[in-house]
């Protein structure tokens, strides 16, 4: 496999950024992985904390892990536009810098806290563009730590995202999401894994209540573990096994 660190402008952001790109080497890529970082975590983590490129050369993959920040994944009311940034110039850069797959049966999302919360979000406002989203100890709960006196989302990333406003019911509440969607075949297969150790423990299973109540499919798989590199490079070795990975 080869590993690139890629350095660019980003006419969105309107300053430089930087992704990290796993790609096969003499073989085309069988299915492309945007692979989201955590909240204090940058592009080079996953690299850096688990054996993802061990995982990604058994499956054929590309992996791309973008550089977002503190965002949220989110266009900030008074910061950069990362939602814009990630759903629609990094695809495109991508895509013009490699040779990778475009089709959406060979196309995935998954992240790990912060990240979780992007990878779903992505997916459910646009399930065309994906196969599969996997959540791993994901902020699946962030829309209920919005609420005004609730008290439980850092006051400074509160204002500088959200502009200090409640998201529960929006496009950015992934609860809610799953509660717009309809249960056709156009949404991506779900996985939500999360240790039962894990702060975010119960905010994952209220996420997952959400979508059993609209009778979406969703594997789960909670268990021993805590909001730890340990844990997370045990279950990025599962969802990239459990990925629908075209032949």
């Amino acid at each position: 496999m080869a590993v690139l660190s890629c350095a660019f402008r980003s006419e969105v952001l309107e300053l430089s950024s930087s992704f990290t790109a796993i790609l096969p080497e003499g073989t085309a890529a069988r299915g492309l992985l945007y692979l989201l970082h955590g909240l204090s975590d940058d592009d080079t983590m996953w690299l850096r904390h688990t054996a993802i490129e061990r995982y990604a050369a058994a499956r054929g993959l590309a992996v791309v892990m973008p550089q977002v920040h503190r965002s949220y994944y989110t266009d900030e009311a008074h910061g950069g536009a990362y939602w814009s940034f990630l759903t629609t110039e990094l695809p495109a850069m991508v895509q013009r810098m490699f040779q990778v797959p475009v089709a959406r049966d060979r196309t995935f999302v998954a992240g790990l806290s912060m990240g979780g919360y992007g990878a779903m979000k992505w997916a459910l406002r646009h399930p065309e563009r994906f196969a599969a989203a996997a959540s791993l100890s994901g902020a699946l709960g962030l829309a209920a730590r919005t609420v005004p006196g609730a008290g439980r989302l850092e006051s400074g990333l509160w204002d500088r995202i959200f502009d200090s406003q409640s998201i529960v019911g929006g496009e950015d509440d992934v609860v809610h999401l799953l509660h717009t969607r309809s249960t056709g075949a156009t949404l991506p297969a779900l996985r939500v894994c999360c240790g039962t150790e894990d702060a975010l423990y119960d905010e994952n299973r209220v996420f997952v209540t959400a979508a059993r109540e609209r009778n979406l499919p969703i594997d789960v798989d909670f268990g021993p573990g805590a909001h730890t590199w340990d844990y997370w490079d045990r279950r990025i070795g599962d969802v990239i096994s459990w990925l629908p990975v075209p032949a």
